[in-house]
């Protein structure tokens, strides 16, 4: 089949854009306001842009918490999401107005060059400040969805998951949002060389 993806005429119950472009990587992004109170969220469309300097970003839409925070306080950390906070990280999207580490029931880690807090069981952390905001207008020119870039300037692994010189990323487990309400989890990992 083929679909005109701007009139997004594709007949199905819901958009099969997400479930193809797919596995991606969770951004469970912790924040601060301005007064001080943190803020955890995770975003389905992030991943890793460029690997010296090293970039990230998420896209949000429409304005979020999140997206406030580091509008006014130019920093935000990523979490990495694994299959065993799976729970957590689905409780931290939740639409509320708490503290949602506390919700989640996860402890607080202090990062050591931005301010908010990073997820203490997560096996992986990036500290980030933020390089832009790039607006991502509709056919009308309304920018309801925003691209957030941030470029990493620190970086946490726990050394459980650091073996011979590379880090494990199947051992941690880290869950992709694929389409739907469908996630995937890396449990395995092989290896292929460039021809070059």
């Amino acid at each position: 089949m083929f679909y005109d993806a701007v009139k997004n005429d594709h007949g199905f119950q819901y958009d099969p854009f997400k479930a193809i472009v797919a596995p991606r990587p969770i951004g469970w992004v912790s924040t601060l306001s301005p007064e001080g109170r943190a803020n955890l969220a995770p975003y389905s469309y992030f991943n890793a842009f460029s690997q010296s300097p090293h970039y990230v970003a998420f896209g949000s839409g429409p304005v979020k918490d999140s997206m406030r925070n580091i509008e006014a306080t130019g920093e935000f950390v990523f979490s990495l999401a694994t299959f065993a906070l799976r729970e957590q990280m689905n409780a931290t999207s939740a639409h509320v107005s708490v503290d949602e580490f506390e919700l989640a029931g996860l402890t607080k880690a202090p990062c050591q060059i931005v301010r908010p807090p990073r997820v203490a069981e997560s096996p992986a952390a990036l500290e980030c400040c933020l390089h832009r905001i790039v607006s991502l207008p509709d056919d009308d020119g309304n920018a309801e969805n925003f691209l957030i870039i941030g470029r990493v300037l620190g970086i946490h692994i726990d050394d459980r998951f650091i073996h011979d010189g590379r880090v494990d990323t199947a051992a941690m487990q880290p869950i992709a949002r694929l389409g739907y309400s469908e996630y995937a989890t890396v449990t395995e990992a092989w290896r292929m060389r460039r021809p070059d």
